[in-house]
């Protein structure tokens, strides 16, 4: 069987390749994608290959390199001594942009009725944010504040309205980023720069200024005027990991203010041996569905562009260029009528 995937070959470089894929071997379950899910954020990053030495990124993103993280996709044949799953099942899996893909079950977590492949995509990204809204351990009647309304953004924003926050402010210099923030339950939107931003902060909380405030960007321009949001003895989550941290400062009331500054990054290595090491991936990503199967949080409406793999190229200089796209879903079943 051949396989159809996207790599990153060398820096700002894309292709489209294709690889043999065997049947699964024993342990093993063979999937077929339906969809999948761009990490704008992230995965810009890794193709622009703009990162410190000694970073988590540099670690990471070796070329060449295989970008993508967030799949729908079914199972088309289960191998020996796999016992409980069944060909057609829907599943979402942690692994690369590929049309076939091959992994054992317990990297995979079906997908419910009543979720649509789409929406499974999310799911990836929607555990990154739970593990932020985790790590600044709120409390009632907090006031939060979201810096970076991308992908990410969005979901931190709606788990704090499905947590209770009574006042959720979404910044972002990109209005209509800050439009969707809003209709996804921001109580406040402030469309500027991080900078100008305290002053509509300082208006809406009565001077009282933020509790909590998630730091979405990666920007390391972001982390010292973020602080300057805080009141004294508040919280800043950094939930974006910046490739450049030595262009990173801390602002100058840190210590006079008594801020803390928490990190929350991949799930493996947050939630061991944490307050909340009982809230494994599945159990993340299986909440995350029942949220929006309550309808606590929507995602479909966050999906911009629907694209086929093969025009990946093209895809990344547009994610690039153009900050309105949001939820770009890279549609493999495309590949069947292209042929």
């Amino acid at each position: 069987m051949k396989s159809i995937y996207i790599v990153f070959p060398a820096r700002e470089q894309v292709r489209v390749e294709e690889e043999d894929v065997t049947p699964p071997a024993r342990g093993e379950i063979l999937c077929g994608a339906e969809c999948s899910l761009i990490s704008s954020g992230t995965e810009s990053f890794c193709w622009r290959g703009v990162f410190e030495e000694g970073t988590n990124w540099a670690a990471w993103v070796k070329y060449p390199f295989r970008p993508g993280y967030s799949m729908a996709a079914s199972v088309i044949a289960v191998g020996n001594e796999v016992e409980g799953w069944r060909e057609g099942e829907r599943v979402v899996a942690r692994v690369p942009h590929q049309q076939y893909f091959k992994c054992s079950p317990n990297q995979l977590v079906r997908i419910p009725q009543g979720i649509s492949d789409e929406e499974a995509t999310w799911a990836t990204l929607a555990t990154t944010a739970q593990l932020g809204v985790r790590r600044a351990q709120l409390q009632l009647g907090e006031r939060a504040g979201v810096v970076g309304m991308g992908p990410l953004g969005q979901l931190v924003v709606q788990y704090l309205a499905a947590a209770g926050c009574p006042q959720i402010i979404a910044i972002d210099k990109n209005a209509p980023r800050v439009s969707m923030a809003r209709a996804h339950g921001a109580t406040t939107g402030i469309g500027s720069d991080v900078t100008a931003a305290r002053a509509g902060i300082e208006l809406v909380t009565q001077g009282k200024l933020l509790d909590v405030v998630f730091d979405v960007t990666g920007n390391p321009e972001v982390l010292a005027p973020a602080t300057e949001l805080l009141r004294p003895m508040g919280r800043l989550v950094l939930l974006g990991d910046t490739p450049t941290p030595s262009e990173q400062r801390l602002g100058p009331n840190v210590v006079s203010h008594s801020l803390a500054i928490l990190g929350i990054h991949s799930l493996a290595r947050a939630i061991q041996g944490s307050e909340f090491s009982q809230w494994g991936a599945r159990d993340m990503v299986n909440l995350f569905f029942e949220y929006v199967l309550q309808k606590k949080m929507r995602v479909a409406d966050l999906i911009t562009q629907r694209v086929s793999p093969r025009a990946a190229a093209e895809v990344y200089e547009m994610v690039r260029r153009e900050r309105a796209a949001m939820g770009v879903v890279l549609d493999w079943s495309l590949l069947t009528t292209e042929s």
